[in-house]
């Protein structure tokens, strides 16, 4: 790990965690170069009008399951030790406190099209100064779309290229706050069809991982 380590989050409810939430955080890790990425599991998601259907517990097992022998991904249990809502200013804040790692470092990761709903979040726009952010196109919304739909955050903004990743040769100092966008192909996948295709007895293969699959069918999840 290099002297000043660059440390990704991937916060979700992920109900259940699914490949396409793998591949976003390993785009974002290959495209700046990060050391970690930690997979943090929600306890309560404040932008959701019902409860996950799955326990916290069972959530982030199928988390820790999921990250399990990919390079560089590492489960967090952090949102699930705080009671209330887990808000990403709050999560960032809480971090950056019980690891000593200042902004330059942290590079909070989210799909462009929750990111479209920035202006929304708890605490913005402070929450844009708590730590860079990643943020990867989703299946239907390009990051590129983001400029226009967030024209007082553009300059801000700083393209990444996934195959070429350029990002490590600057100088810590230098990225601060910054916005960067991933164009990643990442699979069109969401938890809400897996959970339907479960109660509809339909198969998840390939949509999650088999050891995710397998945790599900055992604990009766979704059914």
């Amino acid at each position: 790990m290099s002297a000043q380590p660059r440390v990704g989050l991937l916060g979700g409810t992920f109900d259940p965690i699914h490949v396409g939430h793998l591949e976003t955080a390993s785009a974002a890790r290959r495209s700046l170069q990060l050391d970690w990425v930690h997979v943090l599991t929600s306890n309560v998601p404040p932008h959701r009008a019902h409860q996950p259907a799955a326990s916290s517990h069972h959530r982030f097992a199928m988390t820790a399951l999921a990250v399990n022998g990919i390079d560089g991904l590492r489960a967090s249990d952090i949102e699930l030790s705080t009671p209330g809502p887990s808000y990403t200013a709050d999560t960032l804040t809480r971090f950056s406190r019980a690891t000593g790692l200042a902004v330059p470092q942290i590079f909070f990761i989210t799909g462009a099209d929750a990111f479209a709903e920035i202006e929304t979040w708890h605490r913005y726009p402070e929450v844009l100064d708590l730590a860079n952010f990643i943020v990867v196109s989703r299946p239907g919304f390009a990051v590129q779309a983001l400029g226009l739909r967030l024209p007082t955050l553009a300059g801000r903004m700083i393209d990444v290229d996934v195959n070429q990743p350029t990002a490590r040769s600057q100088t810590p100092g230098a990225i601060n706050h910054s916005i960067f966008l991933v164009n990643a192909t990442t699979p069109d996948v969401s938890s809400s069809d897996i959970r339907q295709r479960l109660l509809t007895r339909q198969s998840i293969a390939g949509l999650v991982p088999a050891t995710v699959e397998r945790h599900i069918a055992q604990h009766g999840l979704y059914v």
